[in-house]
């Protein structure tokens, strides 16, 4: 990971809160997040109940061929590699994460006979691409990690085209009693797998377990993305088991 994409925590107060991540923790989020390749795609499987397949799909479903598609927070490219017939960017702050999704995004790409995506080392709340660019941009799991979730959805209306959306899939918290719910999943079921998975006491989803404890709701992450200047917000939690939840918001047609 380059330190040069480290977001500046100075205008962050100190911690993790619905809102964001100050630059302290965003630095062991990273480390952590590397640490989580290995086992990435098996540990999620297992603690979704096969269900973070079904949602991928979903999400993928928004795009269509020919469009022009942004992934921020892009990791090891799962999501990505099931974008088919798009013009693709993969964006990630993390150059580890970048290495796994190129080898492995490209390969689909190749074989369907399409160009390669195109990858940026870059965090959301700075992304070094043109205004207007994308139909498209899909945050999958990523939200919660953002340094400053605010400036990281403007940044992203930037970047969209008029009458683009922004489709967000993270953990889902309707209100208070449900995010209760997933706490508690997220410290039992999800350290206990993560264990098995990775024969380590000490791995990865036990800090990581934070942003989950601190991520806000889905009516709070409507509201924010209304005083950003989202038209036609959206967010619900996803069936059948409400583990997830979908925000969507399109940019104002000029």
């Amino acid at each position: 990971m380059a330190n040069e994409g480290m977001p500046d925590g100075e205008n962050r107060q100190h911690g993790i809160d619905a809102t964001g991540i100050d630059a302290e923790e965003w630095a062991e989020l990273m480390v952590n997040l590397e640490a989580t390749i290995p086992a990435y795609d098996k540990v999620n499987t297992i603690v979704t109940l096969g269900q973070d397949a079904r949602w991928r799909r979903h999400v993928q479903s928004f795009a269509t061929a020919g469009m022009d598609v942004l992934e921020v927070g892009c990791g090891p490219g799962t999501f990505s590699e099931g974008l088919v017939g798009v013009n693709l960017t993969c964006l990630d702050p993390s150059r580890e994460m970048l290495a796994v999704a190129k080898k492995r995004v490209n390969a689909g790409r190749k074989a369907r006979k399409e160009e390669d995506a195109i990858y940026v080392e870059a965090t959301a709340e700075s992304i070094p691409l043109q205004d207007n660019s994308f139909d498209r941009v899909f945050c999958l799991f990523s939200f919660r990690d953002f340094h400053d979730k605010k400036a990281g959805l403007t940044e992203i209306l930037r970047v969209l085209k008029p009458g683009g959306r922004l489709v967000i899939c993270d953990a889902g918290k309707g209100r208070f009693p449900h995010g209760l719910m997933g706490r508690i999943w997220m410290g039992t079921v999800v350290q206990l797998v993560a264990r098995m998975v990775t024969k380590d006491p000490n791995h990865p989803w036990k800090w990581l377990a934070k942003t989950y404890v601190h991520f806000g709701t889905i009516p709070q992450y409507r509201e924010m993305m209304k005083e950003v200047g989202y038209e036609n917000v959206g967010g619900r939690l996803l069936f059948p088991f409400l583990m997830a939840g979908r925000l969507t918001g399109t940019k104002k047609t000029e």
